[in-house]
């Protein structure tokens, strides 16, 4: 049964048309074949005309055709009908095929219009009632009236089992949607992460083969083994930045082999070599460390590096000739890290001239995943230059 229902339900979707029509001709050749004299069985008055029969027969069935797009006015065609009927006492049982439009009015308009509409079916009935009272007057009215209730209190269920079938589906639309959307969200957050590493690597890595080989043809002339130990130098970052950027792509793909024999993310501990990196390439820097990092999450120490990284990669690039920078990291027994990077680059060098860059960008979007704070600007005491202080508050992850 609930099979065939539901290859019924389903023909009803897909052709409403010829479902209407058929149901329709059913129901109109029932209620001819009635009145072709099975009514006169349970007639209250079987002299009535044949043609009037026929025609209240034809008036209870056919416009079911309509039932679903016009409800209303097809219960009004009935309901004249059936007073017609319960007035000449022909009892019509094709009368019943008011329940029908009843059924279709519970399941599509509002609970206010379903009473309405069993009110006034009732009222054909009461009208036959007092007008041919055979037996008791409850005997006539009430099984009428038990009937309707009944057909629109089917009506109602089947009405909030298809709104409830139709929130599930609608919620499974949505569900859909908002896990594209987090996809695609996701997505761009990696794409965003990949990108982010990628300028710090290649940037400041470039920079400092740039400060190397300026570094080696200027000393090539005169001193040849400062510039054999710059070609050196450069081969190490170059090989460097090449095994980060292998690393970070891996990750993008799908088929990507263990990736175990390659170096670890940078952290805290790599700040030495990334100071004695940025001096080799012509910029003197000054590292000073307080405190003990403890067991700082790796995310945390490679954010601290990546914005020590892009402050001095700054500096390189807009600081001048000669510019020097201090780095100094401190932290907290709370957790707490603070990194600050000074220069004395010239501020018409500085990165305040050239515009925002993804740089300072970078650093900010790193900063604020964890919930800290990142102040960049020109220095507004002797001897000028440019400052970045990064603060990460106490770690609040379990």
């Amino acid at each position: 049964m609930h099979r065939l229902g539901e290859r019924v339900r389903g023909f009803d979707d897909r052709r409403p048309f010829w479902w209407d029509l058929h149901l329709t001709g059913l129901l109109v050749l029932a209620a001819l074949v009635d009145a072709s004299g099975g009514w006169k069985s349970i007639a209250f008055d079987p002299d009535v005309s044949g043609r009037l029969v026929v025609a209240m027969s034809l008036a209870f069935s056919v416009p079911l055709m309509w039932r679903r797009t016009r409800p209303l006015t097809v219960l009004g065609v009935l309901l004249a009908a059936a007073l017609v009927n319960a007035w000449t006492g022909a009892h019509l049982q094709a009368a019943y095929l008011q329940l029908v439009v009843v059924f279709n009015i519970a399941l599509r308009l509002p609970l206010r219009t379903l009473m309405w509409a069993c009110a006034a079916v009732l009222v054909p009935v009461a009208v036959g009632a007092t007008r041919y009272p055979v037996g008791s007057w409850d005997q006539q009215f009430v099984p009428h009236l038990y009937g309707i209730a009944l057909v629109a209190l089917l009506g109602l269920v089947v009405r909030s089992r298809r709104d409830w079938t139709a929130s599930l589906v609608e919620r499974a639309r949505r569900l859909e949607v908002e896990r594209d959307q987090q996809a695609r969200l996701a997505t761009a957050a990696e794409r965003a992460r990949i990108a982010r590493e990628m300028h710090d690597i290649i940037g400041h890595n470039l920079s400092v083969i740039t400060g190397l080989a300026d570094g080696g043809a200027y000393a090539a002339a005169a001193h040849p083994a400062r510039a054999a130990q710059a070609l050196e130098a450069i081969g190490t970052t170059s090989r460097q930045a090449l095994a980060e950027l292998r690393r970070v792509l891996d990750v993008m793909r799908d088929d990507a082999p263990p990736i175990a024999e390659l170096a670890p993310q940078p952290a805290l501990t790599d700040l030495g070599p990334l100071v004695e990196g940025v001096r080799a390439a012509g910029l003197p820097v000054s590292l000073t460390v307080d405190g003990d990092p403890g067991t700082q999450l790796a995310g945390r120490q490679l954010a601290v590096y990546r914005v020590v990284q892009e402050a001095l990669t700054n500096t390189l690039k807009h600081g001048g000739p000669a510019a020097t920078a201090t780095v100094a990291v401190s932290y907290a027994d709370d957790g707490t890290v603070t990194a600050e990077i000074t220069d004395t680059g010239s501020p018409q060098s500085s990165p305040a001239g050239t515009g925002p860059g993804r740089g300072l960008t970078g650093m900010r979007e790193r900063t604020a995943l964890y919930d800290g704070t990142l102040e960049a600007g020109p220095r507004r005491t002797p001897p000028g230059g440019w400052r970045v202080r990064l603060r990460l508050p106490k770690d609040s992850a379990p």
